[in-house]
C-alpha cells in the first residue's frame, strides 16, 4: 500500500516522522518512508489553501497512491469537543468565496458562478464519502469543517460567522485538500486535532503540544492496524 500524508507544517507531524525512521527525500517538501510494508510519503505543503491545493494536486497527479490523509490541528466552534480531541472532518467548504453586496454576503452559488452540485461539490460543500476499514478511525468524532484564509479571533466576526454557518471546526487547508483529492479521485481523509476554541485570540489557552501528540498517536495507530 502507498499512502500520502499531507500536512501544512512539519511541526504538526514531527512525532510521526520520528517514528517512521530514516526516509528518502523525493523533493524538498516530499519524503518517502517504509513502515510495516507500507510506503508512506509525507508532504509538507506550507500554510493555507493555495499552497495546499497546489502541492496536493500536483503530487497526486504525478504519483499513484491508494489513499491520502490530511493531518493537522484545528480550532473548534463546538464546545462539546475537548482540547486535544482528534476528529474526522467529513465535510468542508470555502465560506469566503463570493462578494459583498451592501450589508449582505453573496456566495458563488448566489452569484450563479457555481452550481450547488457541481463536481466536486455536493450541496455547495465538499463531502467526503471515502471508505476506510479502520477501528481507530471509527472511534473518532465525525465533524463538519470550514476552510478560511483568516482564522477567526474577533468577537463580532465570530458571532456573525456562527449565525451564518453551523460548523464544528475551522482550518486554513482542509477544503483545499479535499478539492485536490476529489479531482484526482483518490480516497482521502481529513484528520484534525483540536488545539483551541474559536474565540478572541489568547494563545495561553491553546493546547498545541497536546493536540499534536494526540494527532500523531492516532496516525501511528492507523498505520499499525
Amino acid at each position: 500500500m502507498n499512502i500520502l500524508i499531507v500536512s501544512a507544517t512539519s511541526l504538526e507531524i514531527e512525532p510521526l516522522v520520528k517514528e517512521l525512521g530514516k526516509g528518502r527525500i523525493l523533493q524538498p517538501n516530499l519524503t518517502r518512508y517504509l513502515f510495516n510494508k507500507i510506503l508512506v510519503d509525507v508532504l509538507v505543503t506550507g500554510v493555507g489553501m493555495v499552497s495546499t491545493a497546489y502541492w496536493t494536486g500536483i503530487t497526486l497527479q504525478n504519483r499513484k497512491y491508494d489513499a491520502t490523509i490530511n493531518a493537522g490541528i484545528c480550532g473548534s466552534f463546538n464546545r462539546k469537543l475537548q482540547l486535544g480531541d482528534v476528529v474526522n472532518v467529513t465535510s468542508d467548504f470555502f465560506p469566503e468565496k463570493g462578494a459583498e453586496s451592501g450589508e449582505y454576503f453573496l456566495s458563488l452559488i448566489d452569484l450563479k458562478l457555481l452550481e450547488l452540485d457541481e463536481f466536486p461539490f455536493t450541496d455547495g460543500k465538499l463531502v467526503n464519502d471515502s471508505v476506510f476499514k479502520s477501528e481507530t478511525l471509527g472511534g473518532l468524532h465525525e465533524v463538519s469543517g470550514v476552510t478560511v484564509n483568516t482564522i477567526h479571533g474577533n468577537v463580532e466576526s465570530i458571532s456573525l460567522f456562527t449565525e451564518l454557518y453551523k460548523v464544528d471546526v475551522e482550518t486554513m487547508e482542509g477544503a483545499a485538500f479535499f478539492f485536490a483529492a476529489f479531482q484526482q479521485q483518490v480516497r482521502c481523509l481529513q484528520m484534525r486535532a483540536v488545539s483551541n476554541y474559536v474565540e478572541p485570540r489568547d494563545t495561553s489557552r491553546w493546547k498545541i503540544p497536546l493536540a499534536i501528540h494526540n494527532l500523531n498517536q492516532v496516525l501511528f495507530a492507523m498505520l499499525n492496524e
